[in-house]
């Protein structure tokens, strides 16, 4: 992977570098190599599923069409669930890093603040909200974390023309600068974003609803000193009828979307004559009128909410852009991409390794469109508020902006883009229904909560970073323990006796272990057991041993 930094830190033009296409000995094979998982495409979802699979023990083949990285901001904010995947997989700390974090947005009803919200009010959380980072940083630091990784095998210039299917495999066709060659596969992942080859060779598509407006997005660098949080005005006086959302990213560039209807010229309108004029407007407006500022780069959108019926075909899995698409607003694009690959990663191990049946790979399409649902929902309200196709769908938006800057009851109804979180998984076949009464958000489906936590060592910790698998692990699951005495001996001995491999890990009472406790309702003796993608999917105030088995089976789609 020549051109990418051989230190952290080193400085590099992500934007610029341009990777080297190399013959392949697959190329000369007198049949096609086999390989247990060929990732197609790239960009961040496929990097990230890429990385998690080796980190598994699993053998990848990743192929890109292309020998580029992402120019242009395009998706920025990273939430904080995404950031603790990257944990995970070993590239977190140098996004955190280099990006800009904020947890505060405001919203704007012309000239005036309406009110401001707090995306992460509660301190006993390692990572932030959200950063705001440049997609090609992301691209460059998980390219570099997979040239680490001697079971990827990254082909750039390797684009896929064909796909056939039978019992045993599924059969790739690839051109590349030297001519076509074929590759068999017993899984295939699809992350080839939006305009996916794999969709389209298998005769598929991607429904759902096309909004008619434009956007403009431009990466504007200026020293200006303005407040590290997310900005959205609804009808400003600077592009009145419209609106703008304002971010911070690194490197002193500043992310803005400007609406623009769907008379819009694109072309006319990326044209950096016509961004200006807009881009010195709003500074004006905000007070920072003595502000140089130099364009990026800049497009136009148009935008949809849809996604395929299906996420697997037979041995093709989609995932990200390539399977739902979502409207820019609340980040849901990139976070819930990167979702899928944290679901897919282990599931596809458990399956190669021998350790789950082929039906885990079943539940990883309905779990993630079950997602794909709650995020196009959200987005396609947040987008039906912003944009307003009527005017009295005008007149309602307007009347509960200015309800909302005195009464909280309004606030609510506001829509700006309901942030990426999460999905909680309820309805998962995974799941193991409760038997005991709990209280909070850690319900069977749900993500782990981060919490302080003393680490095996003593010192001073996280929860998740206990969580994550030793070197080497495939796909062990956790049982987390609460307190300490005889009620919690009672429950280590019953995982013991389950039989079952499991990563134990202790959560002491009190002191560091009690924002932990409280988040997870427990009780000395309580036990949740954790799949390998760090998501609840048992829990018990006194486990059997039965029960423990049962619900790492069941996790496992056996039986």
């Amino acid at each position: 992977m020549e051109g990418l930094a051989s230190t952290p830190g080193a400085a590099v033009d992500y934007q610029s570098l341009r990777f080297d296409y190399r013959r392949h000995p697959d190329q000369d094979a007198a049949t096609p190599a086999h390989h247990p998982v060929v990732v197609v495409g790239a960009g961040p979802v496929g990097l990230a599923l890429a990385i998690d699979l080796a980190q598994r023990q699993v053998p990848v083949v990743l192929l890109d069409n292309d020998c580029t990285l992402s120019s242009g901001s395009r998706a920025i904010c990273f939430a904080k669930r995404t950031l603790e995947i990257f944990d995970r997989l070993g590239c977190a700390a140098r996004m955190v890093d280099k990006g800009v974090s904020w947890k505060v947005g405001r919203v704007f009803f012309g000239d005036q603040q309406v009110y401001s919200f707090d995306l992460l009010p509660e301190a006993g959380h390692e990572r932030p909200a959200f950063i705001n980072l440049q997609q090609y940083y992301v691209e460059g630091y998980l390219a570099e974390r997979a040239a680490e990784l001697p079971l990827i095998d990254l082909r750039w210039n390797n684009k896929v023309i064909g796909i056939a299917q039978d019992a045993d495999r599924a059969l790739l066709t690839i051109e590349t600068p030297e001519g076509v060659y074929q590759l068999a596969a017993g899984h295939v992942a699809a992350c080839d974003g939006s305009r996916s080859s794999l969709r389209q060779l298998l005769g598929q598509e991607a429904k759902g609803r096309v909004f008619r407006d434009r956007f403009l997005i431009a990466d504007v660098h200026m020293d200006a000193d303005l407040p590290t949080e997310r900005r959205f005005w609804f009808d400003p006086p600077f592009h009145p009828k419209q609106s703008v959302l304002l971010h911070k990213q690194a490197d002193g560039m500043w992310r803005v979307d400007f609406q623009l209807g769907w008379d819009a010229d694109p072309v006319e309108e990326r044209k950096h004559e016509h961004i200006i004029p807009r881009v010195r407007a709003l500074l004006d407006s905000i007070g920072h009128q003595g502000v140089q500022f130099d364009i990026g780069w800049a497009s136009v959108y148009t935008f949809a909410c849809q996604r395929m019926e299906r996420f697997r075909h037979g041995r093709v899995l989609f995932a990200g852009d390539s399977a739902h698409g979502v409207s820019p607003f609340g980040a849901r694009g990139a976070n819930s991409g990167v979702q899928d690959a944290d679901n897919l990663a282990w599931k596809l191990a458990a399956v190669l390794h021998g350790e789950a049946p082929d039906a885990l790979l079943d539940s990883y399409a309905s779990e993630r469109e079950y997602a794909a649902d709650e995020n196009i929902r959200h987005s396609t309200r947040a987008t039906d508020f912003i944009t307003p196709k009527s005017e009295v769908s005008r007149l309602f938006r307007d009347a509960v902006l200015e309800l909302s800057k005195r009464h909280a009851f309004a606030r609510a109804l506001v829509n700006s883009g309901r942030l990426s979180v999460p999905s909680t998984l309820r309805a998962s076949t995974l799941n193991t229904p409760d038997v005991d009464a709990f209280a909070g958000a850690m319900v069977p489906g749900a993500a782990a909560a981060d919490a302080p936590l003393a680490g095996a060592d003593g010192r001073a910790g996280w929860l998740l970073r206990e969580l994550s698998p030793a070197a080497g692990a495939t796909t062990r699951f956790t049982a987390l323990v609460f307190g300490d005495g005889a009620a919690a001996e009672r429950s280590l001995d019953a995982l013991a006796r389950a039989d079952v491999a499991l990563h134990v890990v202790r959560v002491a009472p009190g002191g560091a272990g009690e924002l932990a406790a409280q988040r997870y309702d427990a009780r000395p003796g309580t036990v949740y057991l954790l799949r390998p993608d760090q998501h609840v999917c048992a829990r018990w105030r006194a486990p059997t041993p039965e029960a423990v088995r049962a619900a790492r089976d069941r996790a496992l789609a056996k039986g």
